[in-house]
Formats: structure tokens, C-alpha cells, sequence
């Protein structure tokens, strides 16, 4: 007699490719929908960020979303008041470069052959150099003709910073409303793990911001310093764009805040340049050996390889926007690791010796 099929079998059949299609229509809409997944991603950490000033204008008696709004018109005037500076500055010190651009090629190039005791000869320097200038302009003639592209990708960006700044205001000038809504749906014990989950999100975010804000003044005061002694133009402004952008740029910052300084001193002298450099660079190994680990000590003490690490796997995810957020992300998620899991006292191995210098041993939970 042959076996019957069992009655659950088809059913099973049948369960599984829902299961597999359910999934794979997850999938497509998760990929058609990750740009505004990412843009609220963005607003919620920024709204992160804003919220304990916006909290304590509250509690000052004003309305929320009056101090949301007074928050971003100050952050938006800051912004305006910078981007200004700095580009009358670049346009400047760009115009005088290419105006004195054979004399400064002459002039670096006799440096550098007495300094380094070289042979170098201008007419040759400056030959290359014309080759690469007309290859850069009929690359540039080449974009400037895809005037749709550039436009799009442009509108694109409008865009894209108006729904940040919309799900941002949003996100904070309704903050009570919004968690209320979420611990509604959820028992009261569920409800204090959110709110504790929300807290220390925000303060952890805050908190980077604030040590962000503390390395980025040391800085601007710092180069102000040098650059005011050795005679740098604009020195004010070229401060304040270094400490923004090394602290606010995840990895890449330092570099590119370190390249306007240079530039415009290379319009002095090579040797103003060479000396802006090496301050530059030195002033580097003290923020990231002595200065930051005591500013961030407090709001996030996180272990530079660590944060290295981070900032290249939120880029590798998300790109620009994973590289600005894996900081505050990666100090909210070691913090619920802190609150959340127990540690146990190490066991005292040569592997494990911090030496006198070491910090304290772990505490068991």
C-alpha cells in the first residue's frame, strides 16, 4: 500500500514560501526605502544632540518648539556666518596664488634647491605644471557641460538637508509626545528600559557633541596662536576652520582642515608653509595622546582603535553619514553594554598586568 503524503506537509510547503517571499518583499522595501531610513537615522541623532539645550530653554518655561526653532536659527546663523568666511577667504588667497603664480613657482622652487641642495629647474616644473592645469580645465569644461546632472544632484542635496532639518525639528520639538506614544505600547516595565534606553542615548550623544565643541575651541585657539606668530593672514578664520572641521569630520577632517592653513601660508613663503606643518602635525600627537583623552574621559571614553574602527564601519554601511554617526552610536551601544551585561573580577595573569601605570582592575558586578 503506498504512503499517503501527511496532511501538514503541503501546509508547510506553503508556510515556507510565504516565509520566503515575505522576506524578499522585506528586503525590496527596506533597499527602496534606505534613504529615508538613513535621513531619519541622521535626524534622530541630531535630534539627539540638540535636545538638552532645547530641555533646559523648556524648562526656563518656554515652549518646545520655540526652543527647537531658536536652536536652529542660532546653529544656521553660525553656519552662514562660517561658510562666508571662509569662502571670501579661499576665494582670495586663490586669486592671489594664480595672479603670482609664476613668481611663487620660482620662488618655492630656489627654496627648495637651496635648502635641499637640489637641481631642479623652473622651466620644467612650470612646464608640467601648465600640462596638468590644462588637463584639470577640460576636465572641469567636461562637468561644467552636464548642467542637468549637477543640477539634479544639487536639488537632490536641498532636498535631502530639508528633511533632515524637518524629521530633526520634529523629532525634538515633540520628543515627550513621541515617547509617550512609544511606552503606551508597552508594559511598564518595558516602558522604564526604553526611557533609560532614550536617556542615556541622548547623553551620550550630547556628550560627544560637548567634547566635539571642547577639542574644537582648544584648537582654534591653539593655531589662532601660531598662525597670528607667524604671520599668517586671516588667522582667525583659518583657527576656526581648523578646529571645526578636524572635530566635526570623522577621520578625513584632520587632513582637509590642515590643508587651508598650509595653502594660504604657502602664499607668504615656503618656509611660513613648512612651519604651519609641523605645528599642524605636532599639535596633533598632543590632542590625540594628551588633550582628548582627558576632554572625553567623562562623556565617551572609547579606545582610538576602537573608534577608528567604528568610523570605518559606518562608512562601509552608510557612507558619509554612518562615518559622522558610528562615534555617538558606538558610545550609546558601549553604554548599554556598561548598564546592561555583568562584569566579572579578572583573574591576576602576567597576560593580563597593566603595570603601575595601568587603570584600576575591573569590579565584578
Amino acid at each position: 500500500m503506498r504512503d499517503r503524503m501527511p496532511g501538514w506537509l503541503p501546509r508547510a510547503f506553503l508556510l515556507a514560501a510565504l516565509s520566503v517571499l515575505a522576506f524578499l518583499a522585506g528586503l525590496w522595501i527596506l533597499d527602496r526605502l534606505q534613504g529615508l531610513l538613513i535621513l531619519v537615522l541622521v535626524s534622530l541623532f541630531l535630534s539627539f544632540a540638540i535636545e538638552p539645550a532645547v530641555n533646559a530653554l523648556a524648562a526656563r518655561g518656554w515652549p518646545r518648539g520655540l526652543s527647537t526653532g531658536l536652536i536652529f536659527v542660532l546653529l544656521l546663523a553660525i553656519f552662514a556666518a562660517f561658510v562666508a568666511l571662509l569662502g571670501s577667504l579661499l576665494v582670495d588667497q586663490v586669486q592671489n596664488l594664480a595672479n603670482d603664480f609664476p613668481s611663487r613657482v620660482d620662488a618655492i622652487i630656489g627654496w627648495a634647491n637651496r635648502t635641499f641642495r637640489l637641481d631642479l629647474s623652473p622651466s620644467d616644473i612650470t612646464d608640467q605644471i601648465t600640462q596638468t592645469r590644462s588637463n584639470l580645465d577640460r576636465y572641469f569644461t567636461s562637468v561644467a557641460g552636464n548642467v542637468w546632472g549637477i543640477g539634479t544632484g544639487a536639488v537632490s542635496v536641498l532636498f535631502q538637508t530639508f528633511g533632515v532639518a524637518l524629521f530633526t525639528f520634529y523629532l525634538c520639538a515633540d520628543g515627550p509626545s513621541l515617547r509617550r506614544t512609544v511606552c503606551a505600547l508597552l508594559p511598564p516595565a518595558r516602558q522604564r528600559d526604553v526611557l533609560r534606553a532614550w536617556e542615556i542615548a541622548i547623553e551620550k550623544t550630547g556628550g560627544y557633541l560637548y567634547s566635539r565643541l571642547v577639542l574644537a575651541i582648544f584648537s582654534a585657539v591653539a593655531h589662532f596662536v601660531a598662525l597670528q606668530l607667524l604671520g599668517v593672514p586671516n588667522a582667525i578664520t583659518l583657527a576656526i576652520f581648523v578646529g571645526l572641521v578636524s572635530q566635526f569630520i570623522p577621520t578625513v577632517g584632520t587632513y582637509i582642515a590642515g590643508a587651508v592653513p598650509v595653502l594660504v601660508a604657502l602664499a607668504q613663503s615656503p618656509s611660513t608653509a613648512l612651519w604651519v606643518l609641523l605645528f599642524i602635525v605636532a599639535y596633533q600627537q598632543f590632542e590625540n595622546y594628551v588633550l582628548q583623552p582627558k576632554v572625553t574621559a567623562a562623556s565617551m571614553d572609547m579606545h582610538p582603535a576602537v573608534a577608528f574602527g567604528l568610523v570605518l564601519a559606518g562608512a562601509s554601511l552608510l557612507g558619509a553619514p554612518g562615518a559622522i554617526l558610528a562615534l555617538p552610536a558606538g558610545a550609546t551601544l558601549q553604554a548599554f553594554l556598561t548598564t546592561y551585561i555583568r562584569r566579572y573580577k579578572v583573574e591576576e595573569h602576567p597576560l593580563t598586568d597593566l603595570g603601575p601605570a595601568g587603570p584600576a582592575p575591573d569590579k565584578p558586578s
